[in-house]
């Protein structure tokens, strides 16, 4: 494989940012989709090639993904709360229905489609689920995991009908540096560093340090097979022992009182209410509450026989993620 051409979409955020890195540093030559007018700071200093286009626009797809062999799709309307369900699910679903036939247009080798845990069925018992975990689009909480849902299935049914040579990436929640957005899990990584977070609610989740995430999904590139999904996580860990870690990497008090998702509910809807009048995002939304109801645990056991993935430790991900919003 040598210096082929990746089309990149998402390279200027978070996870994008991460794997830019990646590919570049296995010798792929990156072009990078980016919108105009966006925040290209994490790509800053780093040889890609940037192509302006949109995912709710075919022709910049069909352009941008030209000459390319590989395709890594990033990109994603990443939000809890949207004031505009619409314009999410047409950027995550349709757009990535149409990023994945421009692919099969330009007939590019293997392309690597990021979705998300949040696509991904829970069990009962809070045992860490797994790709075969059943799931259903109606037992899927909120409309940002719901258009996750939605494209994963997209993509699905062309490598079914139209031969689409794609493998799926599910990231856990991904910590470290360079999430100046910020997503939500790095938001209360944030705030929880600042001492904003002096309460939390029995949860979990399970936390990956975005340098792995985007090092399963040059793997998944190598050795991934097709039509298949892969998991990406690291450590599951209650918000309780996250908070901690963060507590620990940040010199501050751990918070100490636990508070039941019903007492906030009130609190949800007035944030929610005063979010549809200002635009400004809510702290706390219904759908928060919902998700917090399950651990979000996972195995990444398939990636790891599979694909040879290996994540660090969740401390050593805070320990980062500290120390890149420190500076």
């Amino acid at each position: 494989m040598t210096n082929p051409l990746t089309l990149l979409t998402g390279g200027t955020g978070f996870v994008g940012s991460a794997v830019a890195r990646a590919l570049l540093a296995r010798g792929h030559r990156v072009r990078a989709l980016v919108r105009p007018g966006s925040d290209r700071r994490n790509l800053a200093g780093l040889a890609v090639e940037l192509a302006e286009g949109d995912l709710t626009d075919a022709a910049s797809l069909a352009r941008a993904v030209a000459g390319c062999r590989f395709v890594m799709h990033v990109a994603a309307d990443y939000r809890i709360w949207v004031p505009d369900p619409e314009a999410m699910l047409r950027a995550n679903v349709a757009g990535t229905r149409a990023l994945m036939l421009a692919a099969l247009g330009a007939k590019v080798e293997r392309v690597v489609y990021c979705s998300s845990v949040a696509a991904l069925g829970l069990t009962r018992d809070g045992s860490p689920a797994d790709e075969t975990t059943p799931v259903s689009e109606a037992s899927v909480v909120g409309i940002y995991k719901k258009s996750k849902y939605r494209a994963g299935q997209a993509v699905l049914e062309l490598v079914r009908t139209q031969g689409l040579q794609a493998v799926i990436v599910n990231p856990a929640a991904p910590i470290g540096p360079r999430d100046i957005k910020p997503t939500p899990t790095g938001k209360m990584i944030a705030d929880a560093a600042a001492g904003r977070m002096p309460a939390y609610v029995d949860t979990g989740l399970c936390v990956v340090h975005v340098d792995d995430v985007a090092e399963g999904h040059l793997l998944a590139l190598e050795r991934g097979r097709i039509g298949e999904q892969y998991i990406l996580g690291g450590e599951n860990l209650s918000l309780q022992a996250l908070l901690a870690l963060v507590a620990e990497a940040a010199g501050r008090r751990p918070p100490g009182v636990r508070l039941p998702p019903a007492l906030l509910w009130p609190l949800a809807l007035g944030m929610e209410a005063a979010a549809r009048l200002t635009g400004i995002e809510p702290l706390v939304t219904r759908d928060h509450l919902r998700m917090a109801r399950k651990k979000m645990f996972f195995s990444s056991a398939k990636a790891v026989a599979e694909l040879g993935y290996r994540p660090r430790p969740a401390r050593a991900a805070v320990q980062d993620a500290v120390a890149w919003l420190r500076r």
